[in-house]
């Protein structure tokens, strides 16, 4: 059965179709690389069902389809061979080094194992990116693999079916809109879009259906007028094309303008082909002088192409009967490059170089790989590619006139970061066409930007709140982490120079010694830097330092009067002395099953004993207690808070901020003074300023026992005559 389905399905339509381009080409290849492929696959089934000799054959007839160059052909019919028993050097002796590792490349992508989803993704994605950017034909069969799968997508269950349209949308599309490859981005658009909002698209293709007619008999009504207005200016167009807008572009427009599909009237776009550069802005002329056209939808990429070589005239207008319709202006080797990307003019065709255009395209994928390089956490890894590969949508240009491209809502330190990473380090502003701006300003097409930068700036956390690009991203988290390391590491040396002063010894007397490398292995560090930034961050507890500086005979007979390493840690992060006195229990939390960790009590919410406590365990600033209602906690990874209580004793002094809002009378600032100290609470700071209103709005801050101590004194400041309100801030 097996064989006679093999002779059934056969490559003779595959040699037809690569035949019609590759002329005087030896296809003996294809004949041999299908004899492998029926040894390997034959009775193997795809995932959809089908035959996997079925599958192989419409993936290279897809890419000959697309008049690539032999070895790509021949790879693609044996994109997934590797994964039996043949190997890389069975495909180099065979078909040569070239498809070797074009197949070697597609097969790297799916055979990687993680233990998470996330990750597994994440990786493929990685290891793809990293395929593509040695060769792009990597690209071009993954691609082709993809609108076979998408094509049966429906006959497999719905779960999988969304799965895979899911990463169609967010990666492949974007990836063939990248080689500019704009038949194949619309069909994976609009196939996924089947799959993802199943309800929506056969409501579209429903109601589009029905307005059909009325759409075709507008379409030849505009191209005979086009036909007519250009003719009178002399302009001669050699085609005029009224194409239907594919969906999925459709339904963006719907839910991008929340209106109905009847207020759509651009369904259809028109693309008037020319022959020369100069007819293009003949006829953009000529449709301007009679239809106005719409502000802010006139895109000149002829003069400015884009990152995949795309060129051509956009225009929007109010043309026959009142309808915006959208119009393309384009050379024919334009409207083909539009068409097939880089398949117009591919680099790898026997005899030929690679265009300047080529080598352009080359060079963006190789640096979005090294964009991303960078990024480890799987789910930032997958949100920068989604970033990066989106079509971009504001074209800014240096003062020089190198145009930069953006996302939308991109601000002056995605364009600092895109000139260089130093540049962005140091930006403090931009002049925009002429004119300061500050740096949450959002990037216009067109705009000319200067950046400012001074060597005393430093990336900030709140950037990576206006920052769209994923290199700006990347480059600004590299900063914080080497600045968070740099300061665990300062915090880990005074540590651990402070405990070893009571053995009389130093760090550097160990290093020369020898007895540092003992202490890394006991400490399970791979370097002296890697131990300092462990204790410096709490990883490694001042406990486990003083355990692996001592032998355990020694340290069990020294017992815990020796280690005070808590006292110690509170010390060094509060820059205070010694305590004495009723002070002596430092901060009065505890902490259970962890010993001399870092801890301070946040500022943002000044939580006091008896309030509700969680402690955050932060990047190299030890443990963070914050209120259980804190909003700043909330906001924070949930995986990173422990539990922590007040000591049952603690008879320190709690600063707690106060807000007072009072009648703005004579003496009301000594009445109020006067009450807080009555109730032995100690005022650390105090403010006050006036209102319109002739309020008196006050700020204390004040040391309290506890929470009991501090709602005696907000009790006594309410029962004032012309205190108003009295709340904990």
């Amino acid at each position: 059965m097996d064989k006679e389905f093999s002779e059934m399905v056969n490559p003779e339509g595959l040699k037809i179709l690569a035949r019609n381009y590759l002329h005087g080409t030896d296809l003996s290849p294809i004949d041999k690389a299908w004899e492998l492929v029926v040894r390997v696959h034959a009775g193997k089934k795809h995932f959809s069902g089908i035959s996997y000799l079925e599958h192989t054959l419409q993936v290279a007839s897809t890419l000959a389809s697309m008049h690539l160059d032999l070895d790509t052909v021949v790879a693609g019919l044996l994109h997934g061979i590797m994964r039996g028993d043949v190997t890389l050097k069975d495909l180099q002796k065979e078909f040569g080094d070239s498809v070797a590792g074009i197949v070697d490349g597609c097969t790297r992508i799916t055979n990687v194992q993680h233990n998470s989803k996330l990750a597994y993704q994440a990786e493929n994605v990685r290891r793809m990116l990293l395929a593509i950017a040695s060769d792009v034909r990597v690209l071009l069969i993954k691609l082709a693999d993809r609108l076979q799968d998408m094509c049966l997508l429906d006959m497999v269950e719905a779960e999988r079916q969304r799965e895979i349209a899911r990463e169609t949308m967010d990666l492949y599309a974007p990836l063939a809109s990248r080689l500019g490859i704009d038949w194949l981005k619309r069909e994976l658009e609009d196939r996924s879009f089947q799959f993802l909002h199943p309800d929506e698209y056969f409501n579209l293709v429903s109601r589009l259906e029905i307005s059909l007619e009325e759409r075709q008999s507008y379409v030849k009504e505009v191209i005979s007028i086009f036909h007519q207005k250009l003719g009178e200016s002399h302009v001669r167009p050699t085609r005029i094309i009224g194409r239907p807008k594919h969906l999925y572009s459709i339904f963006k427009k719907l839910i991008a303008q929340k209106i109905p599909l009847e207020q759509v009237y651009d369904k259809v776009a028109f693309r008037i082909i020319v022959n020369t550069v100069k007819e293009c802005y003949e006829a953009l002329g000529v449709i301007h002088a009679n239809w106005s056209p719409v502000p802010g939808r006139i895109k000149d990429f002829i003069s400015v192409p884009k990152a995949n070589n795309y060129q051509s005239m956009h225009t929007t207008v109010v043309g026959p009967r009142g309808h915006f319709i959208e119009i393309q202006i384009r050379t024919e080797q334009m409207d083909r490059i539009a068409q097939e990307g880089v398949a117009a003019h591919w680099a790898y065709k026997e005899g030929q170089s690679a265009t300047v255009g080529d080598a352009k395209l080359f060079r963006e994928l190789k640096k979005l790989v090294k964009n991303l390089q960078e990024v480890e956490d799987p789910r930032e890894f997958l949100e920068s590619v989604h970033s990066e590969l989106y079509t971009p949508e504001i074209y800014a240009l240096t003062p020089g006139g190198e145009v930069k491209e953006f996302t939308a809502s991109s601000c002056p330190i995605d364009f600092a970061y895109a000139i260089h990473t130093e540049v962005g380090d140091h930006c403090v502003g931009a002049k925009v066409n002429g004119k300061l701006v500050p740096l949450k300003y959002q990037l216009q097409n067109g705009d000319i930007v200067e950046i400012v930068t001074s060597k005393k700036q430093r990336p900030r956390r709140g950037w990576l709140n206006l920052v769209k690009t994923s290199r700006a991203r990347a480059r600004i988290r590299s900063w914080l982490r080497k600045e968070e390391r740099e300061k665990a590491l300062n915090l880990g040396r005074e540590i651990c120079d402070k405990e070893l002063k009571q053995y009389e010894t130093t760090l550097k007397k160990m290093v020369k010694s020898g007895h540092i490398k003992l202490l890394l292995k006991d400490l399970h560090c791979n370097s002296l830097d890697d131990m300092l930034a462990k204790v410096g961050s709490g990883v490694i507890t001042i406990q486990h330092l003083v355990r692996a500086l001592q032998p355990p005979e020694l340290l069990e007979e020294k017992g815990r009067g020796e280690i005070t390493s808590t006292d110690t840690t509170l010390r060094l992060v509060s820059g205070s002395p010694p305590s004495h006195g009723k002070r002596g229990s430092g901060l009065g939390i505890h902490i259970e099953g962890i010993d001399d960790m870092m801890v301070k009590v946040s500022r943002c919410c000044n939580p006091v004993p008896g309030d509700n406590i969680i402690g955050f365990i932060t990047n190299g600033r030890g443990i963070s207690v914050h209120k259980a209602e804190c909003v700043n906690l909330r906001s924070t990874d949930s995986q990173r808070w422990i539990e922590v209580e007040w000591s049952s004793s603690h008879e320190s002094g709690y600063r707690v901020e106060i807000q007072i809002s009072a009648e703005n009378r004579k003496g009301i600032f000594a009445a109020i003074s006067s009450t807080i100290s009555a109730d032995d609470a100690n005022i650390v700071e105090i403010s006050a300023h006036t209102t319109p209103t002739d309020t008196a709005d006050f700020h204390v801050v004040v040391e309290v026992a506890g929470l009991v101590h501090l709602q005696h004194v907000l009790q006594h400041l309410r029962q004032m005559e012309h205190v108003i309100t009295a709340r904990r801030k």
